[in-house]
């Protein structure tokens, strides 16, 4: 089968970092390619090279056997390459026709903006591919699935026939991910060439035909997926064996830390998402979460972190009321939170990974005199602790931007920043999303340590096998209410789902 991309001798370097190291891959004809690597291994950048984000400094590729230069992503749409982003590209008051169309807006003989041909064309390419997405809606009303099928029908509307999928499923519910896969396969079917950067090794077994793996900005090889096991591909990608089962004592749960009684808290637009919710969560132990996205799981986190108020009910700490705290009150008594939307209230992205680390306690010692001056020493010197502790990849250390490592990166930074902050309850949201086996495997291992000093920890995941694996309770949530509360082992994963769904069950008690 001929070659529909080939790219040799790729190049890339940034600021103390060489993200592609003299990289060559070739991706077949109608082919799903996976592109398998840690976080920071060089997949994204060397993709966005493919798309015209970033020039190589070294290197050529060939589309079809044709020599060609990617300037910009114009370029690479004019060549049928399109790109499905990691962090969606939409405005959110605008309608999935409009997102679509944005700067290839069609217009009638009278020059006037003609939507209706868009509308339908949207619209015959959803039902083609099965995508489902209802043309009119507003992007601010559709779930992150449908936001992801409206990125995809922007590659399609644009006539691309080679799709590159950035980590397409780490914001994606388990349901959502068997949809995409098989939406991939579908677009395989339709003759489109497929790359697929992961690092969910049961996706490439799903879907993709070949995989290289990257490591360190270097290919470590190209195999046929059909001739290896998930432990195989883990190890090429990491360069050791990753151990997969969690190794845990059982839980020596204490007092209640945290106690939710009737919690009610509202959405954005104002309706009430947490309802009558009450929940209690003890020293050494970890209590899941376990819902579909979309049931109320971010406003109970925004009502005990703060970053929402509640409409009724209290919130005890040590059981002592702590329901009108402010957000900086709620730290400083003993709250930690590893946010599920890192962007948005987990980093400042334009500030170091040094300022990042020290941003909840900056005002203090060893971060501040008395006299208020910062000491950046002080925040470096923690900083390039917590870097080597958690395996940070920050290319000049602790002065590195944030925004400039990859999703894996920022996350450790979160995790490093909210351990070392040693709170006595800790809620910790959608913790390994984005990130590969190796750094699931740390951080997995990391919260079971917290359990085990004692913090009462609250974790929410969309990924039912962590639930299943890390937590010592499990209590399903639907509709913004608890539908049952289970101990590890006394419960199957079917029957979380049936939950999850919304059928009550009575389980142990809160």
């Amino acid at each position: 089968m001929a070659d529909a991309i080939e790219m040799v001798g790729i190049t890339k370097t940034f600021p103390g970092v060489v993200a592609n190291d003299n990289v060559s891959i070739n991706v077949k004809e109608n082919e799903v390619l996976a592109l398998l690597g840690e976080n920071g291994a060089g997949k994204s950048t060397l993709m966005s090279i493919l798309f015209g984000a970033y020039s190589p400094d070294h290197g050529i590729i060939k589309i079809r056997g044709n020599q060609v230069q990617i300037k910009d992503p114009n370029a690479a749409t004019a060549l049928g390459i399109g790109m499905v982003h990691q962090h969606f590209k939409l405005i959110h008051n605008y309608t999935v026709t409009e997102n679509i169309v944005l700067g290839i807006e069609p217009v009638n003989k009278f020059g006037m903006l003609d939507l209706k041909t868009a509308r339908e064309k949207v619209k015959t390419l959803s039902e083609t591919y099965g995508l489902n997405v209802n043309p009119d809606a507003k992007i601010e009303d559709i779930t992150v699935g449908m936001q992801q099928r409206v990125e995809i029908l922007k590659v399609l509307y644009r006539n691309a026939d080679i799709i590159i999928f950035d980590e397409p499923t780490a914001v994606l519910t388990p349901q959502e991910i068997d949809e995409l896969m098989e939406i991939i396969r579908l677009l395989k079917k339709q003759g489109k060439t497929i790359i697929l950067i992961t690092h969910k090794l049961k996706e490439i077994k799903a879907v993709a035909e070949r995989c290289t793996v990257l490591r360190r900005g270097k290919v470590v090889g190209t195999v046929e997926v059909k001739d290896v096991t998930e432990d195989q591909l883990a190890e090429m990608m990491v360069g050791r064996a990753v151990k997969f089962e969690i190794d845990k004592k059982p839980a020596q749960p204490g007092d209640v830390v945290l106690s939710l009684k009737n919690i009610s808290v509202k959405n954005s637009r104002g309706q009430i998402a947490v309802k009558d919710l009450s929940l209690d969560v003890r020293a050494g132990e970890i209590v899941g979460i376990a819902g579909v996205d979309g049931n109320g799981q971010s406003e109970l986190i925004y009502g005990i972190t703060g970053l929402s108020p509640l409409e009724s009910g209290t919130i005890e700490l040590h059981g002592k009321d702590v329901t009108k705290y402010s957000i900086r009150q709620r730290i400083e008594a003993g709250i930690g939170h590893i946010p599920e939307d890192r962007h948005k209230h987990g980093l400042v992205s334009e500030f170091s990974v040094a300022e990042n680390i020290a941003i909840k306690n900056y005002y203090k010692a060893p971060y501040s005199s008395k006299m208020g001056i910062l000491d950046y020493d002080a925040m470096n010197t923690k900083a390039s602790e917590l870097i080597k502790a958690f395996d940070i990849r920050a290319g000049e250390d602790s002065a590195t931007v944030a925004g400039s490592m990859s999703g894996g990166n920022q996350q450790k930074v979160i995790i490093a920043r909210e351990i070392e902050l040693s709170p006595d309850f800790m809620v910790v949201a959608q913790p390994t999303r984005g990130l590969d086996v190796g750094a699931i495997e740390y951080i997995r291992k990391r919260i079971i340590e917290e359990r085990d000093k004692g913090r009462a920890i609250l974790l929410v995941s969309f990924e039912l096998d962590e639930i299943m694996n890390l937590c010592d309770r499990i209590a399903a949530i639907s509709k913004g209410s608890i539908a049952g509360i289970f101990n590890a082992g006394e419960v199957t994963e079917r029957e979380i789902g049936i939950m999850m769904a919304g059928s009550k069950k009575e389980g142990v008690a809160k």
